[in-house]
């Protein structure tokens, strides 16, 4: 018996060391460390315009004016919904994720089905085959801030139609919020839709520079 107790205090001794270690020492120096090296990033790279937060560079998005790029599908709409949609219950509080359909689920099939018929009707110089993949995909957290390249640049005369900015303006706009592969190998180059849609708010003078 007096084995066993003193074997049960050393698990409870030990217990107790980790809780401490794991569950306050190390995330208090954990968030010190990335406070005193990251701190933009640690507070959730977040974009201010003047002195107002507008979104976060991680975050994507819901935009719906004619004038500015817009996202990728998301199933949880970037968790952007309005009053009405609320008073509904539409509105199902902060989230994060998919559908996960399965390819032939007809509730997938009728979404892209009316995305593509959406994006013909806002771009109708482009046709159906034109139309990039990431354009009708869902991403996994459905928060994704990012379209490809081609995705943004596809978009571009719609955009320069409704803004009344040249192509190379909004060229030059889509090159500067581009991100290259990481490391040069990994991944693919993205364009961070917010980011975009402020400097075209700026050069439209909706914003201040």
């Amino acid at each position: 018996m007096k084995e066993f107790f003193k074997g049960f205090k050393k698990a409870i001794l030990l217990t107790l060391s980790f809780l401490v270690i794991c569950g306050l020492i190390f995330p208090i120096v954990l968030t010190g460390v990335s406070q005193l090296i990251f701190p933009k990033q640690a507070n959730g790279s977040l974009i201010e315009v003047n002195g107002e937060v507008v979104g976060s560079e991680l975050i994507g998005q819901d935009f719906s004016e004619d004038y500015f790029l817009k996202c990728r599908p998301s199933a949880v709409n970037y968790n952007t919904y309005t009053q009405e949609q609320k008073d509904n219950g539409d509105y199902s509080g902060v989230a994060s994720g998919s559908t996960n359909y399965a390819p032939t689920n007809p509730n997938l099939t009728d979404r892209v089905a009316q995305d593509i018929e959406d994006f013909l009707q806002a771009n109708p110089t482009v046709s159906k085959e034109e139309i990039p993949t990431d354009l009708l995909t869902a991403s996994g957290s459905g928060l994704d801030p990012h379209i490809s390249v081609a995705s943004a640049k596809i978009q571009l005369e719609a955009v320069s139609k409704a803004s009344g900015l040249s192509m190379d303006v909004l060229n030059n706009i889509v090159d500067k919020n581009t991100s290259g592969k990481v490391l040069g190998i990994f991944g693919e180059e993205t364009v961070n839709v917010l980011k975009a849609n402020l400097d075209i708010a700026k050069e439209m003078g909706l914003l201040n520079n």
